[in-house]
């Protein structure tokens, strides 16, 4: 089963929400992680259970990324609002160097999330 996990900045949070709601077919045949809050929102929002991580601040994204470094990840959608991140919100450089280290899929906007969830 294909194993992804979602995160998404607290300005990004109803946009993969909505993310979630268009593709929930193909997202629920897959095992899905995602940072505390975001997983939360998911779970109570949708029809699909997420595997929730520690949130964000609280290391929820070093988590996940312990997660590809065990390759037990397919893909990462990180949807980070480049604009306007808070100081409590997740870094994504560390996450982006050990997906690209172990050669895993990340996406970080909407455009790139489908293509990812299409394309594992």
């Amino acid at each position: 089963m294909t194993r992804l996990a979602l995160i998404a900045h607290d300005e990004k949070k109803s946009a993969l929400i909505k993310f979630v709601h268009t593709h929930e077919d193909r997202l629920s045949t897959c095992d899905l992680i995602a940072t505390g809050t975001t997983g939360k929102r998911i779970n109570a929002d949708t029809d699909l259970t997420v595997e929730r991580m520690a949130s964000g601040p609280l290391g929820g994204d070093m988590m996940i990324g312990a997660e590809v470094a065990k390759d037990a990840l397919d893909g990462v959608i990180f949807l980070r609002d480049p604009l306007r991140a808070q100081p409590h919100e997740p870094d994504i450089t560390a996450l982006l160097r050990i997906c690209d280290v172990h050669d895993t899929a990340l996406a970080t906007n909407l455009a790139s999330a489908a293509c990812l969830i299409e394309g594992v």
